[in-house]
């Protein structure tokens, strides 16, 4: 079986300052891989860098086939980039909602206008995805009268209506409060039962511990540790991992 997501040799500078020092990952078809790490380890530096949101400085990423050097200088490489950004689906911290909008037409917008979809099979898409998530019954709110928990799930759909081949998620609960974060995370579950391939930057370790099939860790801008989840939170074998899991035991970021 091809993996869905094959990075190879990857490295991102900004200026001077290496964030990303080599990294090679693979993720396969319907694995939900789950990416924890201090803050500025470059998790989301590396999530930003498999969509191109940010150019790779060095190395290779391949998504669902599509294959794409970090110094591809061809012409058709703008069209690679735009078909890797349709295979995947991206989740940030922030909802990033359009406020003038209805929760339908926040979900529906992006087919219509990146995949060129008649409107009648977007909302028809955006209200599955909704349902999917729980929030079909405020497709005709507005982002204003929603919670932070249900502007997330709303941001998930949205994700899902592009039908990505990887949904990729950077700290999705990071910007909510305590008593919102389990309804995420319930709709998180819920697509890796459906056999989601998924990405996740996280903090909540329950969830890595009990969702994903792997867990890597990331220091300095390299994966320095990823195995099942109960080898690495049973015996890790990187000081760096001990320290990280120590730390969240105790309530720390």
């Amino acid at each position: 079986m091809s993996a869905m997501l094959k990075v190879s040799g990857l490295y991102k500078y900004f200026g001077r300052l290496e964030v990303l020092k080599g990294i090679n990952f693979q993720v396969q078809p319907r694995e939900v891989v789950c990416i924890i790490g201090r803050s500025g380890s470059g998790k989301s530096t590396l999530l930003r860098c498999i969509n191109f949101l940010e150019d790779p400085s060095r190395g290779t990423i391949e998504v669902d086939g599509i294959k794409i050097r970090a110094d591809e200088k061809s012409r058709g490489r703008a069209q690679l980039v735009h078909t890797v950004r349709l295979k995947t689906g991206m989740v940030f911290q922030e909802f990033n909602l359009f406020p003038h909008m209805s929760v339908l037409d926040n979900v529906a917008e992006s087919p219509i206008t990146v995949k060129g979809m008649d409107r009648a099979r977007a909302v028809e898409l955006a209200e599955m995805n909704l349902d999917r998530v729980g929030l079909l019954f405020k497709k005709d709110e507005y982002p204003n009268r929603l919670s932070g928990g249900q502007k997330q799930r709303v941001a998930i759909a949205r994700a899902l209506t592009m039908e990505p081949r990887l949904m990729m998620f950077d700290e999705p609960t990071s910007a909510l409060d305590p008593e919102l974060i389990g309804e995420v995370l319930n709709v998180m579950k819920k697509l890796a039962e459906e056999g989601m391939t998924m990405l996740v930057v996280t903090h909540e370790m329950g969830f890595a511990r009990e969702v994903a099939d792997r867990v890597a860790v990331m220091a300095d801008g390299e994966i320095v540790e990823d195995a099942s989840p109960a080898q690495l939170f049973s015996k890790p074998k990187d000081s760096r991992t001990q320290a990280l899991i120590d730390r969240y035991r105790t309530g720390g970021r």
